[in-house]
Formats: structure tokens, sequence, C-alpha cells
């Protein structure tokens, strides 16, 4: 049977509405437009960052406050360290150079040769204002993958899309995710466990020598009148 003028025309709309009606297909199953859980908008990931202490001259070389912030950078630098450490002296400062031999028998102390010390100068952009010696390091450190402070959604009524899903706004969580990473002490922490540590060596004694006499090895737990533990525990 021949089509007709109306037939071909009816065909050629359905021809060109099936594409559009897959489109709008697609669109109505997307979902939401990022992740609903904060820990997976702002991971916490690992990478090396510079580290940095300045030390402020003042005097015959350090005071003992400096020196004991001198010997810290050297550990934390023993533990997570990349690379070398560096020097940066400011340069026309009277004492420059006697703080820095007193930075190198500090770092020395700390676990750090002074001769692994790289030594470069800056100028000093204000002379009016006390220039540092500048010790840095790269090492590992844990921070936030994403930028905090983003409002891509408006949290008024102006995107009724945004609002009838209900989702979380994205910068839910992200400076909790910032504190966490800032505060962690060891950022491997954040991707393994530590070793178990070993057990007490006097207490287990203790245990197995009531065992071998036929005592009861468990401990007694109990406090006094005033909350304090008893001595049963170091016996």
């Amino acid at each position: 049977m021949p089509l007709t003028p109306r037939l071909r025309r009816l065909a050629a709309i359905a021809a060109l509405a099936l594409p559009l009606a897959a489109c709008m297909a697609d669109r109505s199953v997307t979902g939401s437009t990022y992740p609903r859980d904060y820990r997976e908008r702002h991971p916490i990931v690992l990478a090396d960052a510079p580290r940095s202490l300045d030390i402020f001259i003042a005097g015959q070389g350090l005071d003992p406050r400096q020196r004991d912030d001198v010997r810290a950078f050297a550990e934390e630098y023993r533990r997570s360290g990349n690379g070398p450490m560096a020097a940066q002296l400011p340069a026309g400062v009277p004492g420059v150079h006697r703080t820095l031999d007193e930075v190198r028998r500090a770092l020395a102390e700390g676990g750090l040769p002074g001769a692994a010390l790289a030594v470069s100068s800056y100028q000093p952009s204000d002379p009016s204002v006390a220039a540092p010696i500048r010790l840095s390091y790269a090492g590992l450190r844990a921070r936030v993958a994403s930028k905090c402070g983003l409002w891509p959604q408006d949290l008024g009524i102006t995107d009724a899309g945004f609002n009838i899903r209900n989702e979380p706004y994205w910068n839910l969580g992200c400076a909790t995710q910032a504190n966490v990473a800032a505060q962690v002490a060891d950022p491997v922490d954040l991707v393994r466990g530590r070793p178990q540590s070993g057990p007490d060596a006097i207490r287990r004694s203790k245990d197995i020598d009531n065992l071998r006499q036929g005592k009861d090895p468990s401990t007694q737990f109990r406090q006094d009148g005033r909350g304090r533990i008893n001595n049963a525990i170091g016996n």
C-alpha cells in the first residue's frame, strides 16, 4: 500500500523524535552531579609540601627556645623529609653567619649533619622588618585535594532543581577534612594503621608466675572512696 503524503510526514516526524527521546531518557536517569559523601567530595591526600622554620637573629647565636626548635625541626626532617634541607640567609644582616654556625650545631644535635645543609641568600624586601634565617625542606603532608570555600550552588531558592534533589552543598565538610589533615601527627596514619606494640614484659612475667603457682592471674580492678585506682594492678 503506497504511503500518502500525510503518512510520510508523520513517519519523518517520528524518525526525528527518536534521537530526542533517547536524549531525554538519558537526562532523566542522571543522578547527583557530585558525590553526596563529604569524604568523596573533599578527600584527604598525601603529597610532598614545603615545611619551613624561621630563625630570627637576635643577640649572639641562638636562645634556648630557638635551639630546641631547630633540634625538633631536624628530627622531623629525619622522619619525613625528602631531598636536602635548605637555609636561606638574609643578605646584609649583622650576625647572620654566627647564627648559622649555631644552627648547624643544633641540627647536628637533632641528628642532621651540618654539611647536609644547602645554604643560599636572599635580599630582604623591607630593611625595617626583621629578616630571619629560613630553614626549609620538602616533606610528606596530608591535605585536602579539593579547594574549600567554593559555592557552586546558591543555598537559597534560585536553583529549584538543586533544592528538589535535597543534596548537601558542595562546601559541607571541607573545613572538617582540612582540620583533620592539619592535626594528624603522622600522615601515614591516614593510609594504614601502626603495628601492634609488644606486651608488657613485667605484667606478663607476673601472670606466668601466678599460673605456675596455681594462682589466679587476673587483675582485680578496684577504686578507693576517693576514686583512685588501688595498687592491685601493679602487683
